[in-house]
């Protein structure tokens, strides 16, 4: 399968929106995703952009992408997380994901960050697996923790 990987323009972010959608469909969450087309544009491509994208583009079809953002540490200094890395199901196995692995990696080394920091599902071993034997630590024993905006206005309104 012939692949490149390349920073994700304005105008892949109807593909990138349909490839979050499938990952909801993959970790059961179908009816989760709120955003839109108009607000990865916004956030990704304004004068300040919340995030950098990487996309595996095979003839103008992307069969991936990787986002990205800076976070800071108080225990190490800057950090980048990596929100989502998805690849399409029909591109799965043929190295795809594996490429756009190393090239968030390559990008965290050219910007110095301390550390790259993800979360995977407890219930997807392979994708554990695979961070495992490249070499990254899985914090089983740490649980994430979220405020969504309803929970967020309820706590404010108390």
């Amino acid at each position: 399968m012939n692949y490149s990987i390349r920073k994700a323009t304005e105008s892949d972010m109807p593909q990138v929106l349909a490839l979050i959608q499938e990952l909801a469909n993959f970790e059961k969450e179908s009816n989760a995703v709120e955003m839109t087309v108009e607000e990865l544009v916004k956030q990704g491509f304004g004068a300040q952009p919340a995030f950098q994208c990487f996309v595996a583009d095979s003839d103008s079809e992307i069969l991936g992408m990787a986002l990205v953002y800076p976070r800071f540490s108080t225990w190490v200094g800057t950090t980048i997380h990596l929100e989502d890395l998805i690849v399409t199901e029909k591109a799965r196995g043929t190295g795809v994901g594996s490429a756009l692995y190393k090239q968030v990696m390559s990008y965290a080394a050219e910007l110095g960050v301390k550390r790259v920091e993800w979360a995977v599902l407890d219930w997807n071993e392979p994708a554990i697996n695979f961070y495992e034997k490249s070499g990254a630590i899985v914090m089983r024993d740490w649980d994430t923790v979220q405020m969504r905006e309803q929970e967020l206005k309820d706590f404010l309104s108390k």
